[in-house]
């Protein structure tokens, strides 16, 4: 059997309620999920909050122990990893985070900020980097003068361009999103979903996309694994779930999207309005 990009093998995280360190009290954000990714294909996670949807997206980006189980990367334990092969892997594996101001140094320019991680990597020289920078600007729809500017300078929908471009700038095999559009108005959503799409057909990424809205899972994503209380309730190709669901939890998901059941669903409804 091929090995598949991102393999997560009965992975749990529970986290300390008590105040003592003595204390038992626990609670179970992950409890027992496995699931793989194959190469260029986008798995949606949907659920409510507090499902455990960005425990699960930390622990895959070794932010955060499993408590138990294992995360596989190409076939390794990333927490078994460290020194070059560790550096190895955080090269090929890059997030996209809901507000990406917050992940964004203030005082430096865009050009700064997206050669940073070719500098980590000691990819190119200073002129190369430049290109690079400029090269992946152009990718994402901005022009190469954004180099020369500041955070503060760009729109909600510039700074999740340039996030982006800094997610892909290293060229990686796999995205990890969470919740990348939910803090954007719904047109600058449309455009944003549309450039990660082509992005991920042009590169040939896998995805990881992370939402509590249906309706841009069934945009954005191949599969759709649904959790619920820690643990994935329902999982297959999305058109499968969202047509025939087997669970009452999707359904009523489902059911709280406004028309969900037409093929159409909302998110493509505004796209068109965001291209007009």
């Amino acid at each position: 059997m091929k090995t598949p990009l991102l393999e997560i093998r009965k992975a749990s995280r529970t986290f300390r309620t008590g105040v003592s360190p003595f204390s038992r009290d626990a609670f179970t954000a992950v409890d027992d999920v496995s699931f793989r990714l194959e190469n260029g294909r986008t798995l949606g996670i949907v659920g409510e909050s507090g499902s455990g949807k960005s425990t699960l997206l930390r622990m895959v980006l070794r932010l955060i122990r499993p408590t138990s189980g294992e995360i596989l990367f190409e076939g390794r334990d990333i927490w078994m990893l460290s020194g070059h092969e560790l550096l190895g892997v955080r090269r090929q594996m890059q997030a996209i985070f809901q507000d990406p101001a917050s992940s964004f140094n203030p005082r430096q320019s865009i050009g700064a900020i997206l050669a940073a991680p070719l500098e980590v990597h000691r990819i190119g020289t200073a002129a190369k980097r430049a290109k690079t920078v400029a090269d992946t600007l152009e990718l994402v729809g901005l022009s190469s003068t954004y180099a020369s500017r500041r955070p503060h300078q760009l729109s909600g929908g510039q700074r999740q361009r340039v996030a982006i471009a800094r997610a892909i700038i290293l060229r990686p095999s796999l995205i990890v999103a969470d919740e990348p559009t939910s803090a954007l108005d719904v047109s600058v959503q449309a455009q944003i979903l549309a450039l990660l799409q082509t992005i991920n057909r042009e590169l040939g990424l896998a995805c990881v996309f992370v939402s509590h809205n249906l309706g841009v899972i069934r945009v954005i994503a191949d599969d759709v694994a649904v959790m619920r209380r820690g643990k994935i309730v329902e999982a297959g190709p999305v058109e499968q779930v969202f047509e025939r669901p087997s669970e009452e939890y999707t359904r009523a998901l489902i059911n709280a999207v406004p028309d969900a059941s037409r093929r159409r669903s909302p998110v493509s409804s505004f796209q068109s309005v965001a291209e007009e």
